[in-house]
């Protein structure tokens, strides 16, 4: 599709054609033939170009034109700009006291207090809340609607998660039972018989039969392990990618120390996805809190834990069915594992993915080549 047929282009490019067009109308019927008034809403109406990169310092450089030129739009689209793409209430609050400062600007006598100079502090308070609260409306929205499609996302997960359980179950108990009676009638014929030819076929049936359950286990694992449409067809994600998950995930967060190297795929996986849910679980409860993603590790058990300070900013009520968290479970109780999640003292909250170094497949590996 090319660029001129795009709507979300057309929408974007309009967008900015009417902030940039009505800036800079208001700049031209309010400003004078002086040069320095001229220079101001030139930088006022051009900065709005980068408003989405740099809002904050956009919206100061329109200060100017506000202030000593009354050019109000550019200082408003600014407004926007920054209410849309940060959360902070003090930043928000400074940011409104100066539009209404601008606004005011020389400022009203306080000498005599009129009714004018109430109603103009008035309305310069109202004329710069209003495109703060519109975008913050504006973020709130998205933040909805983009736990919403998280939110089906997980149900749809969870309905295929409920089927690969079920085919899982019948293959553990249908037919390995029938495989493992196979591999006893072979193992009693290779005793009793009399003949070799006679007991080495009955050793090989016995050998090919244990090596069909092993490689049942494994699929039963598998597809209990498996939640995503796709499972095992797409490119799994391995520890080498939590450190871009961490980063990527929209929120303040960092990592302390890191896991072992010698985890095998299936283990990767289970860290990576409960690092992930987790991480979603601080986007949707706890904005503006910062997170902390932490390994630690002694003889026995190596611990995941990811942590979160106390939301600063309101939260949202948001639709879940804790079907992530009954994943994870699942997920840790295959490897011997465990998953506990719970507020903590200081009104954070706390997930903790605790794993037996010992029962790890690389580690059964590893014992069972010596």
């Amino acid at each position: 599709m090319t660029v001129a047929g795009n709507p979300a282009v057309n929408r974007y490019l309009a967008g900015e054609a009417a902030a940039l067009g009505l800036a800079a109308v208001d700049a031209a019927l309010n400003v004078s033939a002086s040069w320095p008034q001229i220079l101001s809403v030139v930088v006022a109406v051009l900065a709005l170009l980068v408003r989405r990169r740099w809002p904050v310092a956009v919206f100061l450089l329109t200060l100017p034109a506000l202030a000593v030129v009354g050019s109000v739009i550019a200082t408003l689209v600014a407004l926007y700009a920054v209410a849309v793409r940060n959360s902070d209430r003090w930043l928000l609050a400074g940011c409104g006291v100066l539009g209404a400062l601008g606004y005011l600007f020389p400022g009203p006598d306080l000498n005599i207090v009129t009714s004018d100079t109430v109603l103009a502090v008035i309305y310069a308070a109202m004329t710069a809340a209003a495109p703060i609260f519109l975008g913050q409306f504006v973020r709130a929205h998205r933040d909805i609607v983009q736990a919403r499609e998280h939110e089906r996302l997980l149900d749809a997960q969870a309905v295929l998660a409920k089927e690969r359980n079920q085919l899982a179950r019948e293959m553990h108990d249908v037919v390995s039972h029938q495989v493992s009676l196979i591999a006893v009638q072979a193992g009693a014929l290779q005793v009793s018989a009399r003949e070799p030819a006679t007991r080495n076929v009955a050793e090989n049936i016995r050998q090919l039969s244990v090596d069909t359950l092993d490689e049942l286990r494994h699929m039963v694992n598998l597809l209990r392990a498996s939640g995503t449409a796709g499972g095992e067809l797409s490119p799994q994600p391995t520890l080498s990618d939590l450190e871009h998950l961490v980063h990527g995930s929209g929120i303040p967060a960092r990592m302390v120390g890191s896991a072992p190297s010698e985890l095998d795929a299936l283990a990767q996986r289970t860290i990576y996805r409960t690092v992930q849910e987790a991480l979603t679980n601080v986007r949707k409860h706890a904005p503006g809190s910062v997170a902390t993603v932490e390994f630690s590790r002694d003889d026995n058990d190596l611990t995941v834990t990811v942590s979160n300070t106390p939301p600063r900013l309101p939260t949202l009520t948001l639709p879940s069915a804790r079907h992530g968290l009954v994943g994870l479970e699942e997920r840790a109780a295959l490897l011997g594992g465990t998953m506990t999640a719970a507020p903590t003292g200081d009104g954070g909250f706390a997930l903790r993915l605790r794993l037996p170094m010992v029962d790890l497949p690389s580690g059964r590996r590893e014992s069972g080549a010596t």
